[in-house]
């Protein structure tokens, strides 16, 4: 498959991409430790400037981020006091940022807004605004409602050769979807990208 570099690009309709770490069970729960979850940080001994370089592509290739709760408290509580280099927190903490939350009532991390109410509605109408791709990080509860009104455009997995046993999963019991593959690219550290369309 190809080794291709994620472009943003404007569009007429926009696309919902959604990106995640999955270990091989496809268990996509707490990868970074910041939840303190039972397998919290499974992701972190195969971090590479490979895997890296992925995610700096991916961020500034989109252009807007759509969020869960529980993601979106993790996100706002670390990358608001980060700065490097290359940019990657400037974007993220400049970046328009949709939370889709029914329990909280307000959202502080800059640029941030949130949906209540019809969540497809919702996500619907952001599609159809010009622009690049809206990028959905974690955040599964929010993936699996998107599942349900098929308004996921494209899944892009980063899968890490790990098995947990139990978590929270991507795909829930009784999904059933038809995708086509993009692109499929091993990391030197084990991990492989799954990009696929829906």
């Amino acid at each position: 498959m190809s080794n291709s570099t994620i472009v943003g690009q404007v569009n007429k309709v926009r696309k919902i991409v959604v990106s995640e770490f999955v270990s091989l069970d496809g268990v996509i729960e707490d990868p970074g430790g910041s939840e303190k979850s039972k397998h919290g940080g499974w992701t972190m001994p195969y971090w590479s400037d490979e895997i890296g370089k992925f995610k700096f592509d991916e961020l500034f290739g989109s252009d807007t981020l759509l969020l869960g709760r529980v993601t979106y408290q993790g996100f706002a509580d670390a990358w608001p006091s980060r700065t490097d280099e290359q940019g990657f927190a400037q974007r993220m903490n400049g970046l328009p940022k949709y939370v889709v939350s029914t329990t909280l009532d307000e959202v502080e991390w800059n640029n941030s807004r949130l949906i209540k109410g019809d969540v497809a509605k919702e996500v619907s109408k952001l599609k159809q605004q010009p622009g690049r791709d809206i990028l959905i990080a974690g955040s599964g509860e929010l993936v699996h409602e998107l599942m349900k009104h098929d308004l996921i455009d494209e899944y892009r997995l980063l899968v890490y050769p790990v098995v947990l046993g139990s978590g929270k999963r991507l795909f829930a019991e009784g999904t059933k979807a038809n995708l086509k593959l993009l692109e499929a690219r091993t990391f030197a550290s084990g991990v492989v990208l799954l990009r696929y369309q829906h």
